[in-house]
């Protein structure tokens, strides 16, 4: 079991790391230059990267991430006297709710309502603008999340390494 629980940490740390750093990269720059050019273009290339990665490996990293963040809480609940049961606990509720629940709950209908309107028609412009704000608002909650969860899982490595 010792060596389940330190593989799923080292997949909840490293998952969450570049996952956060990703979704980073969209609220400290990413979304803020899509806004800074035409409404139409900016929608077809968000619409264009929303498409491109389903198909990518973010998705084998989003889903392993979130399965082993589930695992890792409910290891933390079943083993609650374990060294690092407390950060597993924490970290995997936070990237779960923060990271998977915010994108399915938040993110992801956003991106259908961005992908079904008309990118050149009178609609277009108030919906993108709502899209820029809002989107990246929840984008914020899943960095942090992310962030808050690799540190959390790090920290139960290095509990559950040290001696004593």
């Amino acid at each position: 079991m010792d060596t389940v629980i330190c593989v799923l940490l080292w997949i909840g740390a490293i998952g969450c790391g570049l996952l956060g750093g990703l979704f980073f990269a969209f609220s400290v720059f990413i979304m803020s230059a899509l806004g800074s050019i035409a409404p139409d273009a900016g929608i077809a290339a968000m619409n264009a990267i929303n498409r491109v990665i389903l198909r990518s490996l973010f998705m084998p990293v989003f889903w392993l991430t979130t399965f082993a963040g589930l695992a890792l809480a409910g290891i933390g609940i079943v083993h609650a006297s374990a060294p690092g049961a407390l950060a597993m606990l924490v970290g995997g509720v936070v990237h779960v709710l923060g990271m998977f629940v915010c994108t399915v709950a938040f993110n992801v209908p956003l991106n259908n309502a961005l992908a079904a309107v008309d990118q050149g028609g009178e609609a277009a412009l108030p919906v993108w603008q709502r899209y820029l704000r809002d989107w990246t608002r929840g984008n914020h909650v899943r960095t942090l999340a992310c962030t808050l969860a690799s540190a959390l899982f790090v920290l139960a490595l290095l509990q559950r390494a040290a001696p004593g």
